[in-house]
């Protein structure tokens, strides 16, 4: 046992990493179509289809995310298995059979069809930007979980006498790229450790990524899904031989646990079980029926039937995963409650619950497995990072260059113009995932206020376009604001409270919160935000912070139903359209 990672751990990572590259550069040399780099040619097997759809959609997030929700909140989202039946028929009958029978590059050339260009352009926007964040978020939590493996913030190399060590920010934040990749001080240059991992881990997925285009990433994907659940055993089974048996099983409701009722009247309530199945069919039917990222692996299958096993294969083995992940948080708040000089000073069973697991990872796994399960965490990263470039790649080609007319005469200048957008698209996500931080809230949180900001309105589009015969491109486009609106008012209630008490003098009580400053739980003084800071060095100014007053379970669910409430009054109310003129209108 060592503490911290082994040159034989680092060893594996970096093996894994040119692994994957080469896997990039072999498919590369069989492309010579743009419909072979996005969708595979049509002809790839459901079951890596389906485990590249599991992988994509849950990732680093779930990896680090389900375990500190587990030992830190409790394990009510378990319920959220009950959706996966429903989901199965929701989308794999009454969507899937559509997408086979386009067979398009991007499914927002459906939107088109029934709702007209500038549908398909608002759908295709919103997808970017949903996506982007979601990317840069995946980045800016990977490298922040290799950082508590570390120990350390930053690297100090002492320039005089070239020796390497490692310590801790205390005044400044390491967490921005530029500036804060690294700091001169006398003859120290000191290299802040989160921009540097971003940029290690959005390199080599972006490279394989624009390399082997989706082939290479379905099979990468494929890897990455059997490091992740095998790393997670190998933390189940080190804390099952620690305590001699299951003795680190729950048998009640534990202390660390908070309140987690069936349904509350109080929109406050952060976690129900309601809420939970309510939020996790929304997700799950949303991003499946009207994400690029999803139906684009659905295309790159035979037919209808094969589509409906990848989707079956993804919820089967994100079933597994999910559960075998809450045994994990479960074991990890047992391991350190009873071994608690293994949590560093400062670091607490529920305020810290999301960096258990990469503390275990680092500390207390054998030399070699803590490699294999930090590879697998960065796999997690990386087949999230590939699968988000290659179709945000698809659909700027497909929605804005193609359709626009910029499309190239050649077939391998359009290959080459894909894979220079799908780099730039990498570049643009590493730089942008030091903006994360300022989102507030644990892992689980924070994912919901950004994947399901346009999640919801994106899904609302498709349900107009194929189940509201009488649907109108103006009542739509107002829906998409009001349900974007609403979406976003949800997620950032807590700072949107705040900004009306500072600028608007409304009462905090009016929303059933007040405002709070900010305490530094080690020292229990109050902590000044560095922005803050940096745009006004002298006023001192405390962050000031507030409640949600609405739960962010309820983003999704309340967003589609403003949203399609809004849509069809709306179209209603509008005159008619000729479908059949529009139809002529969009093929011409």
């Amino acid at each position: 046992m060592t503490p911290g990672l082994h040159w034989i751990d680092w060893l594996i990572i970096l093996v894994y990493a040119v692994l994957t590259i080469l896997l990039g550069w072999f498919y590369s040399r069989r492309q010579n179509s743009t419909e072979e780099y996005f969708v595979g040619s049509g002809e790839m097997n459901p079951l890596f289809v389906g485990v590249s759809l599991f992988a994509t959609l849950l990732s680093t997030i779930s990896y680090l995310s389900m375990p500190g929700e587990a030992a830190g909140k409790g394990p009510v989202t378990l319920l959220g298995m009950l959706t996966y039946p429903v989901i199965f028929i929701v989308v794999g009958y009454f969507f899937i059979p559509i997408y086979m029978r386009q067979r398009a590059t991007s499914a927002y050339e459906l939107l088109e069809q029934r709702l007209g260009l500038s549908v398909r352009l608002l759908g295709a926007t919103m997808f970017l930007s949903l996506r982007l964040v979601w990317m840069m978020l995946l980045v800016y939590l990977a490298a922040n979980a290799m950082t508590v493996m570390l120990g350390a913030d930053y690297w100090v190399i002492n320039t005089e006498a070239w020796s390497i060590a490692a310590g801790q920010f205390n005044d400044a934040d390491p967490t921005t790229l530029l500036p804060g990749l690294y700091r001169w001080e006398l003859s120290e240059l000191r290299i802040a450790a989160v921009p540097v991992i971003v940029l290690v881990t959005g390199v080599v997925s972006v490279t394989y990524t624009t390399l082997g285009g989706l082939r290479a990433v379905v099979m990468t994907d494929f890897m990455q899904t059997v490091l992740l659940f095998g790393g997670a055993l190998m933390v189940l089974a080190t804390v099952t031989w620690k305590f001699g048996g299951f003795g680190w099983l729950p048998t009640q409701w534990h202390d660390n646990w908070d309140s987690q009722p069936v349904f509350s009247f109080d929109p406050r309530t952060r976690v129900t079980m309601v809420g939970t199945f309510l939020s996790i069919l929304t997700w799950y039917v949303a991003t499946s029926a009207g994400d690029q990222t999803s139906v684009q692996r659905f295309m790159a299958t035979r037919d209808a039937g094969t589509a409906r096993r990848a989707l079956l294969t993804q919820l089967c083995v994100g079933a597994l995963v999910v559960i075998t992940l809450h045994l994990v948080g479960m074991a990890l708040l047992a391991f350190f409650e009873t071994n608690p000089e293994a949590l560093p000073a400062g670091m607490g069973l529920k305020s810290d619950a999301d960096k258990l697991f990469p503390r275990f990872v680092s500390f207390e796994l054998p030399i070699g497995i803590s490699g294999l399960v930090v590879a697998a965490m960065f796999a997690a990263a990386m087949s999230s990072i590939d699968s988000g470039v290659n179709s945000v790649t698809a659909v700027v080609t497909s929605d804005f260059f193609d359709r626009l007319g910029r499309k190239p005469d050649a077939e391998k200048g359009s290959l080459r113009s894909a894979k220079l957008l799908a780099l730039i698209i990498g570049i643009i996500v590493v730089v942008g995932s030091t903006y994360m931080k300022y989102i507030p809230g644990n892992i689980t949180a924070v994912t919901n206020k950004t994947a399901n900001l346009f999640t919801s309105p994106i899904f609302a589009l498709f349900f107009f376009a194929l189940f509201v015969r009488f649907a109108h491109p103006i009542g739509v486009w107002v829906a998409t604001l009001f349900g974007t609106v609403t979406a976003a008012a949800i997620a950032f209630s807590g700072p949107l409270v705040v900004f009306l008490a500072t600028n608007m003098g409304v009462d905090p009580q009016t929303f059933g919160v007040e405002l709070m400053t900010v305490i530094d739980p080690g020292t229990g003084e109050e902590l000044i935000r560095s922005a803050v800071r940096e745009m006004n060095p002298e006023s001192g100014m405390l962050e000031l912070v507030a409640r949600d007053p609405i739960s962010f379970q309820w983003i999704g669910p309340v967003s589609l139903l403003v949203n399609v409430a809004v849509g069809v009054g709306l179209s209603w109310v509008l005159p008619r359209r000729n479908l059949e003129l529009d139809a002529a209108n969009a093929k011409a």
